[in-house]
C-alpha cells in the first residue's frame, strides 16, 4: 500500500524545505523505511572487540533470553539500540525428561525421538504451557523489552535440514481429548495407533486445522500477557519458510504453521531463510522474501511487518563475505522492514562480515534523507 497521499505530501514538502531529496509526486511509491538492521546473538563478541554497534549501522539486539541480563541491557541502551529477546516457546529439551507427560507421542503411539538438535514437546500439555507463560511474564517484568520473539513455534519437528525430519504427531491421550472435544467428532475404541490412523484416514483436515489452532492460541496468549505487562512491546515469530506447497504442505500440515490465523495476531514476522542449512542458493533468500510479503499482503509501515532473519554462521559451508552480503540484501527484498543475521558470533569473527554489515546497513540509515 502507498502512504497516505496527504500524509506523504506533507513529508516530501518538509524534506524539501531542507534541500535533503528532489521532489517526488503522490503516485510514486514512498520511499522504502528500513526499521530494523539486526544481529541475532550476545552482542559480547563485537564488544570484546572494542566495537560500538550503532557504529556498526546496527540498531537492534536479537538475544536469548537466558542470555540478558542487566549489564548487557545498560550497554545496549547505551548505544541506542533496541533489545528483543528470543523466546524457546516449545522447545522441550531437558523438560520432557523430567517431565514425560510432555513428551510428543507419534502415530504409533511411541514417544518421538530427539531431532538431529531439537526436541519438541506436547503444545497441549497444561503444565508444560503454565510453565512457559509463567517464564514469559517473569522475563517482561525484570526487563524493558522492546519485544518477545517466539521461536520453536511447531509441532515437533526439524525444517533447518535439506531433507527435514517430519513426523505425525502429537496422538498423546490429552491431545485426543482436546481434539475430540474440540471437533465434536468421537474417536473410536482402542490403541492411541489406532485411533491415529482413524484420524489420520477420515479426518485429516479436521486434524490439521486443529492443529494449527494449537499454535496459533499459544501466539495469541503470549501477546495477551505481552500487551498486560509492557503494553508498547512486539510480538514476533521466527518461523519456518517454506512456501505452501513445500514437501506437500508441510508447513501447514505438519509444523501447524497457518499464516492466515497467526498474522492476526503477530505483529513481526521473521522468516529464518538459512540459505547454507538448508541447501538452498543465496538467491533463494530475496526469491522467498518477495513471495512471502506477497502472500501476507504486507504494506509499508503496517502490522504484520516482516524482518528477515539470514545465516552468516559458517554450517554446513563457508559462508564468505560476498555470499552473506547477498543474503542480507535478500532479506531486505519486497515489503520486508528489517533484516538481522544468525549469529553475532559469526559476523564478530570475521572481518569480511563486519564490513559487509557496516556498508549495507549504513545504506539504510537515512529514512526520508534525515540520517538517524
Amino acid at each position: 500500500m502507498h502512504l497516505d497521499c496527504r500524509f506523504y505530501s506533507l513529508s516530501i514538502l518538509l524534506v524539501i524545505s531542507f534541500g535533503l531529496i528532489p521532489f517526488s509526486s503522490c503516485d510514486q511509491e514512498a520511499p522504502k523505511i528500513i526499521e530494523i538492521r539486526g544481529v541475532y546473538g550476545n552482542p559480547q563478541p563485537f564488544w570484546d572487540k572494542d566495537l560500538n554497534l550503532q557504529d556498526l549501522g546496527v540498531n537492534a539486539i536479537f538475544v536469548h533470553n537466558g542470555s540478558i541480563n542487566q549489564k548487557m541491557m545498560d550497554r545496549a541502551r547505551s548505544e541506542g539500540l533496541k533489545v528483543y529477546a528470543e523466546f524457546a516457546t516449545l522447545n522441550g529439551k531437558n523438560y520432557v525428561d523430567e517431565h514425560p507427560e510432555a513428551w510428543a507421542i507419534n502415530e504409533q503411539g511411541e514417544k518421538v525421538e530427539a531431532a538431529t538438535w531439537f526436541m519438541g514437546v506436547c503444545p497441549t500439555e497444561p503444565g508444560f504451557r503454565k510453565y512457559r507463560m509463567d517464564q514469559l511474564r517473569d522475563l517482561l517484568k525484570k526487563y524493558d523489552l522492546d519485544g518477545v520473539w517466539m521461536d520453536y513455534v511447531h509441532w515437533h519437528a526439524q525444517f533447518e535440514d535439506p531433507e527435514p525430519i517430519l513426523p505425525e504427531t502429537c496422538f498423546c491421550d490429552h491431545c485426543l481429548s482436546i481434539f475430540s472435544s474440540v471437533s465434536g467428532i468421537d474417536l473410536p475404541d482402542g490403541e492411541i495407533a489406532e485411533k491415529a490412523q482413524w484420524i489420520l484416514n477420515h479426518q485429516d483436515k479436521t486434524w490439521r486445522d486443529w492443529r494449527c489452532q494449537e499454535i496459533y492460541n499459544w501466539a495469541t496468549e503470549m501477546k495477551t500477557i505481552i500487551k498486560e505487562v509492557r503494553p508498547d512491546a512486539l510480538l514476533g515469530l521466527y518461523h519456518c519458510p517454506w512456501n505452501d506447497e513445500e514437501f506437500e504442505g508441510a508447513r501447514r500440515r505438519i509444523l501447524g504453521l497457518d499464516y492466515d490465523l497467526l498474522k492476526k495476531t503477530i505483529d513481526v514476522f521473521s522468516p529464518m531463510v538459512y540459505h547454507g542449512r538448508m541447501g538452498r542458493k543465496p538467491e533463494w533468500v530475496a526469491e522467498n522474501i518477495n513471495w512471502f510479503c506477497d502472500r501476507l499482503e504486507i504494506g509499508n509501515n503496517m502490522y504484520p511487518k516482516v524482518w528477515t532473519i539470514v545465516q552468516a554462521h559458517n554450517d554446513p559451508e563457508i559462508i564468505n563475505g560476498e555470499e552473506f552480503e547477498k543474503v542480507l540484501r535478500g532479506g531486505l527484498a519486497g515489503k520486508s522492514s528489517g533484516v538481522m543475521m544468525f549469529t553475532t558470533h559469526s559476523v564478530a569473527e570475521d572481518e569480511d562480515k563486519i564490513e559487509v554489515m557496516k556498508k549495507v546497513y549504513s545504506e539504510h540509515m537515512i529514512n526520508f534523507g534525515v540520517k538517524e
